[in-house]
């Protein structure tokens, strides 16, 4: 494990409390299958997570923990946190390879002042992390019936991080944020976490919600033919009071 994930756990704001966790997990999958960062290097990462996967159908069936990784407790709890570890460093990796030299402060900015698309990209991760932090601590402005399960920080599936999973009490529940306007790209990444989760949760019913500032026309016409997919548009009000 590279020693500047605690940084990275850091930028990406995640609690002390998440960030040990983190740590603490990637650590026991590696004292197990090896170093990730050479399984990354050699393309043996999906072997890692494979060997992780434990389905609802598998907890159902009683199958044994089919990992290397020794523990007390529900298993399919169990690997679905050192999975979500797995995903999450390789999240990790992938990120800084595509930052692997620094962009110079100059850089930053194209020629006509405006930004560059990594600092606009920047943002805009800055910008949906915020987002995610603020409806974690108010899940119920989005939907009264929703409670949050994923123990604080995104829940991992083959597509991808689920920004948000809750229970409604009927089914689960897909929440993706996307800062500014959302295509038809994030229509496809929000099907494809609910397709994962139902095959990981062995069927139970799965719905998903989108969050955005705005949708285009494509993606709105794309959600009229998913009942199961909600489009949700968020505002952001400034207020201003005298200083002290």
């Amino acid at each position: 494990m590279r020693a500047d994930y605690t940084r990275w756990l850091t930028e990406q704001q995640y609690a002390d409390n998440t960030k040990a966790a983190q740590l603490h997990r990637v650590k026991k999958v590696e004292e197990s299958y090896g170093n990730l960062d050479e399984h990354f290097a050699n393309g043996t990462y999906d072997g890692v997570i494979n060997a992780l996967k434990y389905s609802r159908a598998d907890e159902k069936a009683n199958k044994p923990n089919p990992s290397k990784i020794k523990f007390d407790g529900n298993i399919r709890n169990n690997l679905q946190s050192y999975k979500n570890a797995v995903v999450r460093y390789r999240k990790f990796l992938n990120d800084i390879g595509f930052q692997k030299a620094p962009i110079p402060q100059q850089d930053l900015r194209e020629k006509n002042g405006t930004l560059s698309d990594a600092e606009s990209n920047r943002q805009r991760l800055s910008l949906e992390r915020d987002m995610q932090a603020a409806l974690r601590r108010n899940i119920a402005s989005l939907d009264p019936s929703l409670k949050i399960i994923d123990d604080g920080s995104e829940r991992a599936v083959d597509s991808g991080l689920i920004d948000i999973t809750c229970d409604d009490g009927k089914s689960i529940v897909v929440v993706e944020i996307k800062a500014g306007q959302a295509d038809n790209r994030a229509i496809g990444q929000i099907l494809g976490y609910m397709g994962d989760l139902l095959e990981e949760e062995d069927g139970r019913p799965v719905r998903g919600i989108l969050v955005a500032h705005d949708f285009d026309k494509r993606t709105k016409a794309a959600a009229r033919v998913v009942p199961t997919l909600s489009l949700r548009k968020y505002s952001i009000e400034f207020k201003f009071t005298p200083a002290d």
